[in-house]
């Protein structure tokens, strides 16, 4: 990102978004609003002291809600630009940002913009989300403090995140000594997501192999349907990290009931395998729930008049032959607005 900023074709409009588009190929006429920040971008320089005064703290968006951030803030470590950004349903009005500025940022009297462009072509880019499991309490989540998705695995796994890269228990702050993953939450599901998310299994294993890595006495299980490594080398990736030490058990969870002392979870499965049925304990849960269109997508498949895919995802004109264009010309697709994609992609 910090090289597309450089480059002298590329331009970033952010907190941007897309009101309308017309046109033609070759001549589209882009209607663009440009939300207001309150933070002067020109003068912002990104150094966060704005953030270190502020005295509001609410959950972090980018980190599902495990960590905080202030009511001024910058997204996320990497965004580009670097600018802060005032959330006015946060801000309590004490203007203690505008006064330790240095650069003079602060603006509170910024409106929203309306901004016409003519471009050639568009790409659209939208990615995904993850499913909203917590309306259905799947496995618990939204009710047991210690069952995650894999997604906030993720942000505590990553070094700049809530935990700086420590695995722990939402409970009580501790390193979880076992470890359990169930695969296919919300997807593969004639009721709600009936397609597979397809990068969901080599997340976990993924996840999995770094959880053991930085905690070689850890336990980690995972229960799957099928582990589907789609790509090449996904195969040989699975196998190094059953050489971990990593445990795979194939069988849908039946139930799961939390231990209110300990706060560990109980889990109950059918081993497909083996007929066996299983009883185990876990210090964490996590969940792999279905890759979903974002928003983002819904929104501007309907300004473009995109087709949508059964699953919701946009169309391409042919799913092998030209999997980045649309039957509109001029009007591009890449990355998951399409269907859930692995980074290699």
């Amino acid at each position: 990102m910090v090289e597309v900023a450089k480059h002298p074709n590329i331009e970033i409009r952010s907190y941007t978004e897309v009101l309308e588009v017309k046109g033609n190929p070759g001549a589209y006429r882009v209607k663009l609003l440009k939300k207001p920040r309150y933070v002067d971008e020109a003068k912002c320089t990104g150094c966060g002291s704005c953030m270190e005064v502020c005295p509001v703290a609410v959950p972090d968006e980018f980190n599902y809600g495990l960590g905080y951030r202030k009511a001024i803030y910058i997204p996320f470590p990497q965004a580009v630009p670097k600018v802060a950004l005032i959330s006015m349903d946060d801000c309590i009005g004490c203007k203690s940002c505008q006064k330790e500025c240095k650069a003079e940022a602060i603006d509170y009297d910024q409106q929203p913009q309306e901004i016409e462009l003519t471009v050639g072509s568009i790409i659209v880019a939208t990615g995904f989300e993850i499913y909203d499991i917590a309306k259905y309490g799947d496995y618990g989540y939204g009710r047991f403090e210690n069952v995650i998705t894999q997604i906030e695995l993720e942000r505590m796994l990553s070094p700049t995140g809530p935990t700086g890269g420590e695995l722990v228990r939402v409970s009580d702050g501790r390193h979880p000594k076992r470890i359990g993953m169930i695969q296919c939450v919300g997807s593969r599901d004639v009721k709600r997501n009936p397609y597979c998310s397809e990068v969901c299994c080599m997340v976990a294993v993924k996840n999995a192999k770094l959880i053991k890595q930085h905690y070689p006495d850890a336990e980690v299980i995972v229960f799957y349907m099928d582990i589907r490594g789609i790509d090449e080398g996904h195969e040989e990736y699975y196998a190094a990290t059953r050489e971990y030490g990593v445990v795979f058990v194939r069988g849908r969870v039946a139930d799961v009931i939390e231990d209110p002392e300990t706060k560990n979870i109980k889990l109950f499965v059918e081993n497909t395998l083996t007929g066996e049925l299983l009883e185990t304990e876990v210090d964490l849960l996590v969940l792999s729930a279905a890759v979903v269109p974002s928003e983002g997508t819904k929104q501007i498949g309907q300004i473009l008049g995109l087709e949508r895919r059964p699953s919701g995802f946009l169309a391409p004109q042919h799913v092998a032959l030209n999997p980045q264009e649309t039957k509109t010309p001029g009007i591009y697709i890449c990355g998951a607005a399409s269907g859930p994609k692995n980074i290699p992609y």
